[in-house]
């Protein structure tokens, strides 16, 4: 029987996928592949959040069904996490809610707000999940410009020309995969836009704490009366290296987090508790180790900009995340993102994550994550030095391969 699936046919596939499969090729043969393709931490959680963590989970009491809303104390750190970094109050049980990471809730966040149909704002290039969690949903995505300096603009010609009219815009600054930041003014005028439109926003800060220029990025939660309109979510995955864990939050207002609630409410029962304790440790706990995962991040930017130009790419220096946005080398443009990737994959041992997997607008530019150390980045930059050094080759390599396949 021949299944087709309706959601199934509304995602397309997976361009990422492509470059995994050379990567797991190549490995399997032997070759060591350095790989800054998934923004996947490699710096380990540390120790007195793991500790407490090995010495909850000894207490049998916690190996029950825990909270879908998440425990009161991972709760209540989270609310004094925002009135201390960002001077908002929450009402840790009403405007907060624990979810497994922030990938979840936005995309359960969806399944509660979205009816078929609805036409939602979202980024492009951005992170898959932002548009792709709408569209399971049943919603229409229309894309705006992903920088801020035009974001308005995009905002008001979206609204202008759209019908359904938009229900829900999606920001993400520091932004996943461009890297860019914005300030506060900036999320004043998308509220007073939001409100004066009827529209619900969804930030993602899941980079809050991963800056490098010495101004934190801001809430859009501190502007006056964003929580009539705003729900915000932010992760540990990044700040304390925990992807693994699974912990992140929603927070904001109060109708939408009890929606995120209800949906959660019938289809998890939480993180497992010992996992929720820690993470309570971590937000309570002494905070050193973000500032020593921030600096990390940060030699690793210094040395990827200074290393990769000297090898003959040019690769701006990103503000904030654990990304860097780079423009695909002169000689390789006309071939986009993806045939670039598996390029330099095949012949320089270096796996990246290809922009138009981020949406059709970041073609020109493939995503950078910092999670291999300083020797590995630099070996990158030999590897890429060399590349560089045959590009007229390869390019007429694979523009003959596309030739090829083409004719048949």
């Amino acid at each position: 029987m021949d299944f087709e699936f309706h959601r199934i046919k509304r995602l397309p596939p997976y361009v990422f996928e492509q470059v995994n499969r050379l990567k797991a090729q190549a490995r399997a043969q032997g070759r060591d592949i350095i790989d800054f393709g998934m923004g996947n931490p490699d710096m380990p959680t540390p120790q007195h959040i793991v500790d407490k963590l090995t010495e909850t989970v000894r207490d049998p009491r916690t190996h029950r069904y825990s909270a879908s809303r998440g425990i009161p104390g991972l709760r209540r750190a989270q609310a004094a996490y925002y009135a201390r970094r960002f001077g908002v109050d929450l009402d840790p049980e009403t405007e907060v809610i624990a979810t497994l990471g922030s990938k979840e809730g936005l995309a359960n966040m969806a399944m509660a707000v979205t009816a078929p149909g609805d036409l939602i704002l979202t980024p492009n290039p951005a992170y898959p999940i932002h548009p792709y969690g709408f569209i399971i949903a049943g919603a229409n995505v229309r894309h705006i410009t992903a920088s801020a300096g035009s974001y308005l603009e995009s905002l008001e010609r979206a609204v202008r020309h759209s019908v359904p009219a938009p229900t829900v815009l999606i920001v993400n600054f520091p932004s996943n995969p461009t890297a860019e930041v914005v300030d506060l003014a900036f999320y004043e005028e998308v509220v007073a836009f939001a409100r004066k439109h009827d529209i619900i926003v969804l930030s993602d800060l899941a980079y809050a704490e991963i800056y490098f220029d010495g101004v934190p990025p801001p809430s859009i939660l501190q502007v006056p009366g964003a929580k009539d309109v705003a729900v915000e979510f932010t992760s540990l995955s990044k700040t304390y290296s925990m992807p693994g864990w699974r912990i992140g939050f929603a927070v904001g207002n109060r109708k939408l987090i009890g929606a995120l609630g209800r949906i959660k409410s019938y289809l998890d029962y939480g993180a497992f508790t010992p996992i929720q304790v820690a993470a309570t440790a971590a937000l309570n706990g002494p905070q050193q180790c973000v500032e020593d995962i921030r600096a990390v991040y940060k030699s690793r930017r210094d040395v990827l900009v200074d290393v990769m130009g000297r090898a003959g790419w040019k690769i701006p220096a990103p503000p904030a995340s654990m990304f860097a946005w780079a423009p695909l080398p002169e000689p390789f443009r006309a071939l986009g993102s993806l045939e670039f990737s598996k390029l330099l994959l095949q012949h320089a041992d270096v796996a990246v994550a290809p922009g138009i997997g981020f949406g059709e607008y970041g073609d020109s530019h493939v995503r950078i994550a910092l999670v291999e150390n300083e020797q590995r980045i630099r070996q990158a930059a030999r590897n890429m030095k060399r590349f560089l050094s045959d590009a007229e080759a390869f390019v007429a390599q694979a523009v003959a391969q596309t030739r090829t396949a083409a004719s048949f």
